[in-house]
């Protein structure tokens, strides 16, 4: 097979295939996770086009972000049961459904349906516990860099394409604007599907940073639902899952339901164009990715705890600032430039706790339900946020309001103890 012949080669130059398998990873996220991020730029646009309010589109918005974390429980055990590669076959199929669906959308019921429901399920079908599953069966050395690699792929992703859609939706119509996402996850499926293996024992190779090939995990054969509760009962048990849940809540309302959903009509309300209003989202991704490949490096380094801490701090003096700063684009650069480096560094620190904590095998499938209580934050967000909006006309009491947030995040790691030494089971 391709996948056979590839890691032999790369073998023979001292290449790990673990390598491939974060390549591959990475370009899926950075496109299925771009269907999140490119209706959010389009929301002003698809209203005027379909005579729409601001807060009926953030209600569709809120329940995809919601949904997206709320599938991530039962992934987790699906992705136990049968395996990464068939998971993600199944959520590009289904993400590629639901993009064709609201491109051709024109009533209200689409909307909720092809905009809310499948690119919700979609994409949290692997969400952020595919780059938890590759890190943990194929690396034992430098996790932490590859959940920053691939957490800012999904960010990166999300936020990069926004400004691509922007100019497509002024040129040729917000309905062009989602091809790209489209095309894109089309090919990085038949990339995956064709390269990907569940694990490094069927190329006989042993994860990196080991020397010996374990002998192949038994694939489980419990209820894929029953997988999933047993992960959250290992979790609920344990201070830090609720430290994690309760910041991991925090940190999806203070990104993807916050800045993801609602930066550019919040810049629309001060007279910044769109299109300069989508670069401003899409320095936040750049910075994002650096960011979070940074914040990798610094959890293999450094006590996750207090990196958490910091990154939550950051970001809720970031956010009141905001509010407060010179609204010209000089000061609103700024802020995505800060803002960005810190937009998902948390991912990185909160995987790594939730595997040493509960193993290389349950960990991923324990931090899918800390996963669902980001996104159940930032669906709220988008949600609140929109309606907020519309009913004082201004984000300000918003933005304030996520600030404090992030702060009481980051005194709650002052509840967690120094975590053991990583397990392996």
């Amino acid at each position: 097979m391709l996948a056979d012949r590839l890691a032999r080669a790369l073998a023979a130059r001292g290449i790990h295939y673990g390598w491939v398998m974060v390549f591959i990873a990475f370009l899926n996220a950075v496109f299925s996770s771009s269907a999140l991020g490119v209706p959010a730029v389009l929301m002003l646009p698809m209203a005027q086009d379909l005579g729409w309010t601001i807060g009926e589109m953030s209600a569709p918005q809120g329940l995809r972000l919601a949904l997206f974390g709320l599938a991530a429980p039962f992934a987790g055990g699906l992705m136990l049961r049968y395996g990464p590669r068939r998971m993600l076959g199944w959520s590009g199929l289904l993400l590629l459904a639901g993009l064709a669906l609201t491109v051709v959308m024109t009533e209200r019921w689409q909307m909720w349906l092809g905009l809310g429901v499948i690119l919700g399920i979609a994409p949290g079908l692997t969400a952020m516990q595919l780059g938890a599953v590759i890190s943990s069966r194929w690396f034992a050395a430098r996790r932490g860099l590859v959940v920053g690699l691939l957490s800012g792929a999904v960010a990166t992703g999300t936020l990069i394409f926004m400004p691509l859609g922007a100019w497509l939706s002024e040129n040729w119509g917000w309905r062009a604007a989602l091809l790209p996402p489209f095309i894109g996850e089309a090919v990085s499926l038949v990339l995956f599907l064709l390269l990907a293996k569940d694990h490094p024992q069927e190329l006989n190779l042993p994860p990196y940073g080991e020397t010996a090939v374990a002998p192949m995990p038994r694939p489980s054969q419990e209820n894929f639902v029953m997988l999933s509760f047993r992960a959250l009962g290992l979790g609920v048990k344990r201070r830090v899952f609720w430290v994690l849940a309760f910041t991991f809540f925090i940190c999806g309302a203070t990104s993807f339901g916050l800045t993801q959903t609602h930066f550019v009509p919040f810049c629309g309300d001060l007279g910044i164009p769109i299109v300069a209003a989508a670069g401003l989202i899409a320095v936040i991704g750049i910075c994002d990715l650096i960011g979070t490949i940074g914040s990798g490096w610094l959890s293999d380094r450094y006590d996750n705890r207090w990196l958490l801490g910091w990154y939550y701090g950051l970001r809720g003096v970031s956010l009141v600032w905001l509010v407060y700063a010179d609204v010209s684009m000089v000061g609103l650069t700024i802020f995505a430039v800060i803002y960005g480096l810190d937009y998902i560094a948390t991912v990185p620190p909160s995987v790594r706790l939730a595997v040493t904590a509960f193993g290389r095998e349950m960990g991923p499938a324990v931090f899918a339900w800390i996963f669902a209580g980001h996104q159940l934050g930032a669906g709220l967000m988008a949600f609140g946020a929109g309606v907020s909006r519309d009913a004082l006309e201004s984000y300000v009491p918003a933005f304030l309001f996520a600030g404090v947030l992030c702060l009481l995040a980051a005194a709650a790691f002052m509840l967690v103890r120094k975590p053991a030494t990583p397990a392996t089971a």
